[in-house]
């Protein structure tokens, strides 16, 4: 879960980046404690690299959006891949990063929000959980790409995202 990785500084090869136990245990009392939202929407980190962001959300009859057939609403959906965006600017960030301690990485995302974001509807949300993923195409020193997918318990895909985050 924490090895992976990484660019390095330079334009050189892939070097190994090995998030610490301290700021994975930050990350994820940050994401599903600290931000009320995500705590509501029950959006708990199931995987964290410095590459992807993986996380899980149960189906629950606060999240229905439509009665008549026990599909998760859309603004769950959007909001959970909103929030699987930055937390994998996040951890790209602290993979970035390696050089500081865990505690002053995890103060690097107080200036992190969302710019942009497109949400895809493919299907209905219809699944007793969902797992939702997220990928960093690019890190600037002022803004971050990134590509969610949200999907089934069976692994198909209900929707997919794209989104931009101001990271300075």
């Amino acid at each position: 879960m924490t090895k992976t990785t990484a660019k390095s500084a330079h334009t050189g090869p892939l070097a190994p980046v090995e998030f610490e136990e301290d700021f994975i245990a930050g990350l994820r009392q940050l994401f599903e404690e600290k931000i009320a939202f995500n705590h509501l929407l029950g959006l708990r980190i199931t995987s964290l690299t410095a590459e992807r962001a993986t996380a899980r959300i149960d189906m629950r009859p606060d999240l229905v959006g439509h009665y008549a057939h026990n599909r998760i609403h859309g603004g769950v959906i959007a909001a959970g891949l909103d929030a699987m965006g930055g937390l994998a600017v996040m951890a790209a960030i602290g993979a970035r990063h390696m050089d500081e301690a865990p505690a002053q990485r995890l103060h690097r995302f107080a200036k992190l929000g969302t710019i942009d974001l497109r949400i895809d509807y493919l299907r209905p949300g219809i699944s007793d959980h969902f797992e939702l993923r997220a990928e960093v195409l690019r890190l600037g020193s002022r803004v971050a790409s990134t590509r969610m997918e949200f999907l089934g318990a069976d692994g198909k895909l209900f929707s997919t995202g794209a989104a931009a985050y101001i990271v300075s």
